[in-house]
């Protein structure tokens, strides 16, 4: 498998972007997150989920895509 993007959720609620060539599982990415959301196509969605504090519109990956396709596109 190719290196996904994911957004790991530390213990203190702390979001991480982290890359990994595996699907993270509680065995091996448990005891440093406590939970996982992705995988992500690209950096920029990763970023934009780990950053986007309670946006109603950004509720799913695919959100994340979409929406941070449509900034990128429109900031110079």
């Amino acid at each position: 498998m190719t290196q996904r993007y994911f957004v790991g959720i530390a213990p203190k609620l702390e979001k991480i972007v982290f890359r990994s060539s595996e699907v993270p599982t509680s065995n091996t990415h448990g005891k440093i997150y406590s939970a996982v959301i992705g995988p992500f196509k690209t950096k920029r969605a990763a970023v934009f989920m780990a950053n986007c504090h309670n946006n109603p519109h950004c509720r799913s990956v695919s959100d994340a895509e979409r929406i941070s396709k449509e900034l990128a596109s429109v900031t110079p």
